[in-house]
This record gives C-alpha cells, sequence and structure tokens, in this order.
C-alpha cells in the first residue's frame, strides 16, 4: 500500500502560486490584501510589501462589485463567481475587465481568496478578426485601384511633361504641381497593394530583443531622437518563428507613431517591454485547432492617449489622426501580425498608450505554431 505525499511545505505552496498566470489575492478580515501572488503583482502594478499596505478598496474602482462579493462570501461562508467586472482606475487605468473566482480560505473563514482571470485575451482575439476583416476588404481595392488608376496617371503624368516643355516659365509650376500630385497617388496605390500580396511569409526563429534593439537605434537616429527609451524586457523568452524584416516594420511604425504622439512635450518616454504570458487556449473560426499566444511584446508610451472615438476602429484603413496620415500604417501592422498567427492590441488613457501584440512560440522541432495556421484559415 502507498503511503500518501507529504504536505507541500510553505516555499513549495508559494511556487505554486506564483506559477499560476491568473492573480490571486488573500483578504483579511479588516479588508486588508494579506497576501498576493506574481501575477496580481503585475495586474495591480504594485510589489507585494506593497500591496501589504492597501486596503482592498484602494486597488478596485468605487463601489465595485467585488467588494460586495468578498462580503457576501465572508457572510456565507460559501464561493462564489462574477463575469466580466471592470476594474480599471487611475492607478490602473485601461480596459481590465476580468472573471471573478471567491471563496473563502478553509483554514482562516474569516479570510477570502480572490482570483481574476483577465477577458482581454479572449475579448482582443474577437476583435482581431474584425481588423483581419478589413484588410481582407482592402486587398481588392488595392488591387483594383492598381490596376484602374495606376495606368491613367502615367498617361496624366506623360502628357504634363510634354507640356511642360512648350509653356512659359510662369505655367511649368503648374505642370510641375500635375506631376508631384500623380507620384503621390503612385506612392499611395504602391502602399495599398501591400495589403494584396498573398505570397507566404519567409519566416525562421528570431530574437524579438534583437529586432526591438534594431528598431530603437533608427528610431533613435530619426523621429525620437529627442526621446527617452525605457527597455523591460524578459531576458528567457524563447524566439518567434517570423519575418525579421516584417517584424521591424511592424514595431519601427508602433514606435513612430508613439514618438509623433508624443511630439515635442518635455519628458516624454516609450518603453519597449517582453513578457511570457501563458493564457486559455482560444478556439477561432477559421482554425482546426486552438491556439495559444503566450510571448507579448509591448510598445507604451506617455503621450496624450488615442481618441476614445478612434479606438473601435484604431485598426481599420483610413482611420488616422494625422493631418498628412494615410490611415494604412496600422491596418498593415495588424495584417502582418496576422500573418504571423498573432493579434494586436491598443490600451489607451492620457499619458498611457499601449499597443501590445501577442504571438506564438517558434516550434523548435520544425512544426508550426500553434497560431500559425490562422494566418491561412482565415483567408
Amino acid at each position: 500500500m502507498r503511503t500518501a505525499e507529504p504536505m507541500l511545505t510553505a516555499t513549495a505552496a508559494d511556487a505554486v502560486l506564483n506559477a499560476l498566470p491568473h492573480p490571486v489575492i488573500v483578504v483579511t478580515s479588516d479588508g486588508m490584501v494579506a497576501d498576493a501572488n506574481v501575477a496580481a503583482e503585475a495586474f495591480f502594478e504594485v510589489s507585494l510589501p506593497l500591496l501589504r499596505r492597501y486596503l482592498l478598496r484602494d486597488l478596485v474602482p468605487f463601489g465595485s462589485p467585488l467588494l460586495t462579493l468578498v462580503e457576501q462570501v465572508r457572510a456565507s461562508g460559501a464561493a462564489v463567481n462574477e463575469y466580466k467586472v471592470d476594474l480599471g482606475t487611475p492607478r490602473n487605468p485601461g480596459d481590465r475587465a476580468v472573471d471573478l473566482h471567491v471563496a473563502p480560505l478553509p483554514e482562516r473563514p474569516d479570510y477570502v481568496v480572490v482570483m481574476l482571470q483577465e477577458r482581454s485575451i479572449a475579448d482582443k482575439m474577437d476583435r482581431q478578426l474584425t481588423h483581419r476583416g478589413a484588410a481582407r476588404s482592402v486587398i481588392a481595392l488595392a488591387a483594383m485601384l492598381a490596376h484602374e488608376i495606376k495606368n491613367p496617371l502615367s498617361g496624366i503624368r506623360g502628357a504634363a511633361q510634354l507640356l511642360e516643355q512648350s509653356v512659359e516659365d510662369d505655367d511649368r509650376t503648374l505642370t510641375r504641381l500635375i506631376c508631384d500630385e500623380a507620384d503621390r497617388i503612385v506612392k499611395l496605390v504602391d502602399r495599398m497593394e501591400v495589403f494584396a500580396d498573398e505570397r507566404p511569409v519567409e519566416r525562421e526563429s528570431i530574437n524579438i530583443h534583437v529586432v526591438l534593439d534594431h528598431v530603437k537605434r533608427l528610431a533613435q537616429s530619426g523621429v525620437a531622437r529627442h526621446i527617452k527609451f525605457v527597455e523591460d524586457y524578459d531576458p528567457s523568452l524563447p524566439p518567434v518563428l517570423a519575418n525579421r524584416d516584417q517584424l521591424v516594420q511592424v514595431f519601427l511604425n508602433l514606435v513612430k507613431n508613439a514618438a509623433e504622439s508624443i511630439g515635442d512635450a518635455p519628458g516624454g518616454e516609450i518603453t519597449l517591454s517582453t513578457a511570457f504570458r501563458p493564457g486559455v487556449r482560444l478556439s477561432i473560426p477559421g482554425a482546426k485547432a486552438r491556439i495559444s499566444l503566450p510571448l507579448e511584446f509591448c510598445v507604451k508610451d506617455n503621450g496624450p492617449g488615442v481618441p476614445e472615438e478612434l479606438m473601435p476602429h484604431l485598426f481599420d484603413p483610413f482611420v488616422t489622426t494625422k493631418p498628412t496620415g494615410s490611415g494604412l500604417g496600422l491596418a498593415l501592422v495588424a495584417k502582418i501580425v496576422g500573418d504571423h498567427g498573432g493579434i494586436i492590441e491598443c490600451e489607451s488613457q492620457p499619458r498611457r498608450t499601449i499597443f501590445r501584440v501577442l504571438m506564438p512560440m517558434y516550434a523548435r522541432d520544425g512544426a508550426e505554431p500553434d497560431g500559425a495556421i490562422q494566418s491561412r484559415g482565415d483567408r
């Protein structure tokens, strides 16, 4: 007869708790935070020693349902669940919808355990499917524009050049304007033709930190030369299966947007971060298997933020806040990330805008990563 395994030591129990990807906190009878795991520290952006100085009500919105649930569990002694509760506060702004699981602590009935399960990944996947649909709608438009517009523009430009040779100097300004505007339209159509490129993406094992360092150097020598960069990297992050040039294009676009948002404001700062976020595996239309996107790459800035009315359409084509922008940059970013089997999402508040890219890991055995199937399945 086998004997029972010895109980976990306190140290081992802490290790198990910290291995959980979901934030877990323990609340005392007087509402103080008694303990928390590493995921909770990351969620509230406060270390455990500081968390223990707070009352739970100081960490959540005023009148939050979580406070009522804790009291309910303490009074009844039974566990309860609540779904899609917003825990965004001025301290931790943004869309922070979570599912709550609240239960009494058996050894201390007056203590309550709270587990938070972020809904953001599933919600972002739903939004990303919409973004990809918008990108696909541009593909047909791009192909039509390339054929129907570039040929007539070539004729218009040629005619303007012929006129330029026979008109007087005062009129050459007008012929030069015609040529310049024709060239500008051609460049715009060329940018849109990228959406119609259906060739398979050539990918290899990529160290994302090498890509981000290259992007930082490019930005510091140009549009972001006056802005401070902060790096918050996870050095143990596994590689990503990707096309290096396209990843550079994605993050250079995001960094450029962040720098232009900050402008000449003093104290401008861009944070580049990487993290491993194991989360739920999701089933999505067009994919035969459930996918996992554990690699998280973020570009964060302290600019004025994205206007609230633009947030639902931020990755749609032709949506821009720039007076001279074409509105294709973020749509192209979303397409590239989608072609790599990933998703991109934005959270924005004044002084805190985060573009978050979630991607699959590189499969070392030569198999495709979980998320790669989606780039084919949704076409």
